[in-house]
């Protein structure tokens, strides 16, 4: 697992296929990124000019930057406060790794005291009636990058702007607002980027080691001036999250 603080969607996305070939090479192991992003709508390989009514400068006039993806779905939105989580991971089946990544945030969201769903024919995680994270893959020669994307404590309002995840009146939630309604207590991005990483490795029968950012790009042979430009995470809350192996 690789923290990667708050970085902009386009080197993101980047330092994804670097890494991807890297895997596809058996160059490095499987690795988990985790970062938030700068505000951007990602268009998907199903998206259309309809999910964003508003068209691209009304957007970009609210300063949110607009960009395509190769991943599957249509738009969502990303933004400081989300937990945008890239496995690059060598996989078999892609129905059952979708299945897992809904599973272990499902998980991960028990944790925080919330109950979550997967409902009938859509993909995603709900909590009651509203979405509370999207995911959104791409598999080249049975490795993937994207992954998912779980609302924690960030501004819900961009999602109302466009079609959201091609699910028509869908309407979005977050940690913060579901433990608010609970009366459970304050969202933390740190912990509950500790216990998704802990349940994804959990589920896919990973074993869990911190990377930094230098070591993983070292060991995918990729210069060091390449590590794109970050803004660090807040700095760690205290919470109940389960054990960590540090890399040797």
């Amino acid at each position: 697992m690789t923290t990667l603080g708050q970085v902009p969607y386009a080197d993101a996305a980047a330092l994804q296929e670097r890494l991807r070939a890297a895997r596809q090479d058996d160059a490095i192991p499987d690795v988990l990124l985790l970062l938030e992003h700068p505000p951007v709508y990602t268009r998907g390989r199903r998206a259309t000019a309809a999910d964003l009514p508003r068209g691209e400068s009304w957007y970009r006039d609210q300063g949110i930057d607009i960009h395509d993806s190769d991943r599957g779905g249509q738009v969502t939105y990303h933004g400081p406060g989300q937990l945008v989580g890239y496995p690059i991971l060598r996989i078999g089946s892609v129905r059952r790794y979708v299945e897992d990544l809904e599973a272990a945030l499902i998980a991960a969201l028990a944790d925080e005291g919330i109950a979550a769903r997967v409902p009938d024919k859509l993909t995603g995680v709900w909590a009651g009636d509203a979405k509370i994270a999207s995911i959104g893959i791409h598999v080249s020669r049975h490795v993937t990058m994207h992954g998912f994307a779980v609302n924690v404590d960030n501004d819900l309002a961009p999602f109302d702007w466009v079609s959201a995840c091609g699910v028509p009146g869908a309407r979005m939630t977050s940690i913060a607002r579901e433990k608010e309604e609970l009366g459970i207590g304050a969202a933390s991005m740190s912990c509950f980027r500790k216990r998704a990483a802990h349940r994804l490795t959990e589920r896919l029968g990973r074993r869990q080691r911190l990377v930094t950012p230098p070591r993983l790009l070292a060991a995918a042979g990729i210069g060091p001036g390449d590590l794109p430009p970050a803004r660090p995470f807040a700095s760690p809350a205290n919470c109940d999250t389960p054990s960590q192996a540090a890399t040797p």
